[in-house]
């Protein structure tokens, strides 16, 4: 079965929100077996939504349309379908039942406009919805599947899961089963990924597709099979191959992280932490805290921005900081042991660098940052040179200090 999806809302187009519908809908159709060939965003305007859905019922079997299913005008969903397969709209029972047992649940005053949400294409069924006064549509005609469902992702997703999914059996949507495994890379840019792979990227079944991240990279595996385990199957010898010429490089799969995966190694070797930041202004104690557990080996972080806080809390000497600046491999080696002693841990690190978009000279510009690592009286620095823009710059600092971390625990710079 192949799927297209529409999502509508003038929101997305402007930039004010973010479509993570279209995220969820993606990995969930996959798991199912269901092929998502495109993705489209409309604003709320009856003709363009009208004419997405009027091209993908050309192109694909199922078309999934979310949002425009509210009480209000620009809410244009179910007249856009009707308006495409030339069907009248009718007022259904059990999607006016979804609206009246909402607010009587909720004790509130109902308006009339309400109603325009009992209203389906003639001959659709109303799925039903828990979390919202929008029921959705499902709708077999001609060949085709329509499903209309609410935008606001906590009503979208349970109604994906709950509610389409089930119905969408008999059209054996899961007689095969996409699987996907991500390998984490870091330590090398995605030109040099690619080189090193290219051999492997044009294969069928299994697949490979690199995706460059700031600080990351990523190649995704993918395999289609009769179940997940069959597809698991075919990704092991692309993986090990991958793994025999990146292996150094390679951090973790799927969702881990750098700051979990270095938490895991510092939790199993009974180590501690400890984190003196300036440029990156706390961002990597957050990162390594965000992880659940991490009290058993993070002791302590501190925001040393200026040169009196690195003295007076780290003690950095002054006569350093004249002689090389607050930016410099010094400094930076000075802070990750500073911090060390100060908390009393058994690995301490330092950043220091320019965040921008000021600051930067000829010889020290933009996105030059030094990260000082203190492992138990071993100190070593590392030079970056980042670029982007002040948020991006700081994001790769707190990466390339966890890259740091994680190959210093792994006995490798």
């Amino acid at each position: 079965m192949q799927a297209e999806a529409i999502f509508t809302g003038t929101e997305m187009l402007l930039g004010q929100i973010i479509n993570t519908n279209a995220a969820f809908l993606g990995r969930e159709l996959a798991a199912a077996g269901i092929n998502l060939y495109r993705q489209v965003v409309v604003g709320d305007n009856l003709e363009r939504i009208r004419e997405a859905i009027a091209a993908a019922r050309q192109r694909a079997d199922l078309i999934i349309v979310s949002g425009g299913l509210g009480p209000t005008e620009d809410d244009l969903s179910r007249e856009a379908l009707a308006a495409a397969l030339d069907l009248s709209l009718v007022e259904d029972p059990a999607a006016r039942e979804n609206i009246t047992r909402y607010f009587t649940a909720r004790r509130r005053s109902m308006t009339a406009n309400n109603f325009k949400q009992a209203l389906l294409p003639a001959g659709a069924r109303a799925l039903d919805n828990p979390y919202g006064t929008a029921a959705g549509v499902y709708l077999e005609h001609e060949g085709k599947v329509y499903a209309l469902l609410p935008g606001p992702p906590w009503e979208f997703e349970p109604m994906v899961t709950d509610r389409l999914l089930p119905l969408l059996k008999p059209y054996g949507a899961r007689r095969e089963v996409i699987f996907s495994r991500v390998l984490k890379i870091s330590g090398l840019g995605e030109s040099a990924v690619e080189e090193a792979v290219k051999d492997l990227l044009h294969g069928d079944n299994p697949t490979v597709a690199p995706l460059a991240k700031p600080g990351e990279v990523t190649l995704r595996l993918t395999a289609r099979a009769g179940n997940t385990e069959a597809a698991r199957q075919l990704i092991q010898p692309l993986e090990a191959a991958i793994r025999e010429r990146l292996g150094e490089y390679i951090f973790g799969i799927d969702d881990e992280t750098l700051e979990g995966v270095t938490g895991t190694m510092l939790a199993a070797r009974r180590l501690t932490l400890a984190v003196a930041e300036s440029c990156t202004g706390g961002l990597l104690a957050h990162r390594v805290t965000n992880i659940p557990g991490s009290s058993d080996y993070f002791l302590g972080g501190l925001v040393t921005y200026s040169n009196e806080a690195k003295v007076k809390f780290l003690g950095v000497e002054p006569e350093v900081l004249a002689a090389h600046g607050a930016v410099s491999s010094e400094v930076a080696a000075a802070m990750a042991s500073g911090v060390r002693r100060a908390v009393g841990t058994d690995i301490g690190i330092g950043i220091t660098g320019i965040a921008g978009p000021g600051g930067g000279s000829p010889e020290k510009p933009v996105g030059l940052v030094y990260l000082g690592i203190d492992f138990q009286g071993r100190v070593e620095v590392r030079r970056e040179l980042f670029l982007g823009q002040r948020e991006s710059i700081k994001w790769q600092s707190t990466q390339s200090a966890l890259d740091f971390l994680w190959r210093s625990l792994r006995g490798k710079k």
